[in-house]
């Protein structure tokens, strides 16, 4: 290899299956699978892993004595045998030999008792009386390959796609399906008819074979499709009422078209029921984000569809109903239903109360405890602008906004609602780190006691408010802030220990510094005066104090001299000293070596 070649990539690693396979392809050896033509097949394709395989086999001992087949013939019951290449249990001749032939071909494998059930730990059992121990001869047939879509992992529900669909939603319970099929036993017998009226079924309702339901729970819309479906799936129902002697059942189906019906609560209270299909793709073109909705409604009782309590073409003056979505403007089964709407579409809602008015301003005419119906269609919708581009101010304003409408939002009594939005405000946070890593500490506490005016015991706002305190060298409101993180959240520990121990280092750097830049000001007998810092040329402060100070009677009278206007405490909290200006957590750190009234003598 030159040195301008690139280097080799890195093998593939393989998967247990595949390792699986691997070693037990070491158990072939030299003329112990042996494979002869009788009628070539068509094309060139051969069977892959994932493809169901379809064959008629007939299985013979050396001497042309049948011992076991799929073909009437030959005592057969005529039905093919089905495998799925990398999925069915089989012999290993099958595992090696199917994979060469093409379609349509006829082939005689001759096998060794090593390659067929005589095999250490074969992983199918042969019929009773099978001459496992002898070499065999297997006449194999291939029908049919493709592709095949597993939908049970026990291979009794196998799906083969004959046209493709349009889109990618598929049905599921208790969606309505309109769809047309025909059934055959897995011989060819016909044994559902086709019909000009294409068959209405609800998915879940046991109205059609368990099996064919969850088939077509894998279909898109006007795809063509064939389902393989063995008796352990073949329920009764009303499309196939007589199942009997049935071991397989193939269905051609065509799905023609699927009403979504959406179970909200999962308990078959909150309904929604799509009527007219809207433009684009379910679920990514729906307004799932917090979004300014614009809909057109109908409200109605559910046992007096007359009694029409609102209409937004008659009572809004034909004007649509414009609302924000999580902002608990609306009642929340009727929010919870639009969000999984599409531009243009038409739904009908049934709502129990507890999801209706009971717990939202109830219409005059709405009874307590009614049941509603609701027929929806959703003109459109905007979702919230993008931030990017938008000023600081701008930013702070928008996330002011939303933490006032979970204000709102939880003294109503709208919990989720609220968490949803006070998550959101936590934008404050974002902007608190970018404070904090530009050392202006105390903005950054500013942006963290905005998210805590909300709510007092978000975790990540006391930690990054006690960093700031930390950094800022507020170390007490630092360490109050540590120490509430785990009594509000105990998973919060770790970190909050992790924090107060780099709070005690970061004391004890300050109080080594301290100690050490202000050494030279105790060092001096009464009546000498430190230097520490450059001193003014002007006879100006020092860097130490700034200005001459009187003390205490040095006999313990306690009696001090008249305050001038030169005098004053170094590090008094009403008029600091320069130190103080320049540098304000000085003060807490002299207070905490007893330096708070430092004097010079």
């Amino acid at each position: 290899m030159s040195h301008d070649d690139p280097p080799p990539a890195p093998a593939k690693k393989k998967s247990p299956a595949e390792e699986a396979a691997e070693k037990r392809r070491e158990k072939l050896t030299p003329g112990s699978l042996m494979k002869a033509v009788i009628r070539s097949g068509r094309g060139d394709a051969t069977p892959a892993d994932g493809d169901q395989v379809i064959l008629h086999c007939t299985i013979r001992t050396m001497e042309g004595i049948v011992v076991n087949s799929t073909r009437r013939e030959h005592g057969g019951k005529g039905i093919p045998l089905r495998f799925v290449l990398g999925k069915s249990k089989m012999i290993l001749g099958f595992a090696e030999g199917f994979p060469t032939m093409l379609k349509g071909e006829i082939a005689m494998f001759k096998m060794e008792p090593k390659i067929h059930y005589a095999e250490d730990d074969c992983p199918v059992t042969p019929p009773d009386g099978f001459p496992k121990d002898d070499e065999l001869q297997f006449e194999v047939e291939m029908l049919d390959f493709f592709k095949a879509k597993v939908v049970t992992e026990d291979l009794g529900v196998v799906k083969k796609i004959v046209d493709e669909g349009k889109g990618w939603e598929t049905p599921r319970e208790p969606y309505e399906v309109t769809a047309r099929i025909t059934a055959r036993t897995a011989d060819g017998k016909e044994i559902l008819p086709s019909k000009e009226v294409p068959y209405f079924f609800t998915l879940g309702k046991s109205e059609a074979p368990k099996g064919l339901e969850m088939g077509i729970g894998t279909m898109a819309r006007k795809e063509k499709a064939t389902i393989y479906v063995t008796n352990t799936y073949l329920t009764e129902s009303s499309v196939m009422p007589q199942l009997e002697g049935l071991e397989e059942v193939h269905f051609e189906v065509e799905l023609v078209q699927f009403t979504q019906v959406r179970d909200m609560l999962g308990d078959g209270r909150l309904i929604k029921r799509r009527v007219v299909d809207g433009s684009g793709e379910f679920p990514m073109d729906c307004p799932l984000h917090d979004s300014l909705l614009r809909v057109h409604y109908k409200g109605m009782l559910l046992d007096e569809p007359k009694s029409v309590f609102y209409d937004t073409q008659i009572d809004n003056d034909g004007e649509p109903l414009e609302f924000c979505s999580g902002e608990g403007l609306v009642p929340e089964g009727f929010e919870m239903c639009v969000r999984l709407m599409l531009p243009g579409e038409k739904s009908i809602v049934t709502c129990p109360p507890d999801f209706a008015y009971d717990k939202f301003p109830r219409p005059a005419n709405v009874p307590e405890g009614a049941h509603v119906r609701w027929e929806i269609e959703l003109l459109g919708f905007e979702v919230p602008k993008d931030w990017t581009g938008l000023t600081f101010k701008e930013i702070m304003e928008e996330a002011d906004k939303i933490k006032n409408t979970g204000n709102r939002l939880f003294k109503e009594g709208k919990f989720e609602l609220a968490k949803a939005k006070y998550e959101k405000s936590s934008l404050h946070l974002n902007v608190a780190a970018c404070y904090q890593k530009m050392g202006e500490y105390r903005k950054s506490i500013e942006a963290c006691n905005k998210v805590l005016d909300a709510n007092p015991v978000h975790v990540k706002a006391l930690y990054r408010r006690g960093m700031s305190y930390m950094l800022g060298g507020d170390f007490g409101d630092a360490k109050n802030d540590f120490e509430k993180m785990v009594t509000v959240d105990k998973s919060s520990e770790p970190d909050a220990t992790a924090a107060l121990v780099k709070l005690k280092q970061k004391e004890q750097e300050i109080e080594k510094k301290a100690r050490k830049q202000f050494k030279g000001l105790f060092d001096k007998k009464p009546g000498e005066i430190s230097e520490v810092g450059v001193e003014s040329k002007n006879g100006g402060d020092t860097a130490g104090s700034g200005e001459a100070v009187t003390s205490r009677d040095r006999n313990g009278s306690g009696k001090s001299s008249p305050p001038s206007a030169e005098s004053d405490h170094a590090f008094d909290e009403e008029r600091p000293g320069l130190i103080g200006r320049i540098w304000p957590s000085a003060r807490r750190i002299f207070s905490s070596l007893g330096m708070n009234r430092c004097t010079i003598l």
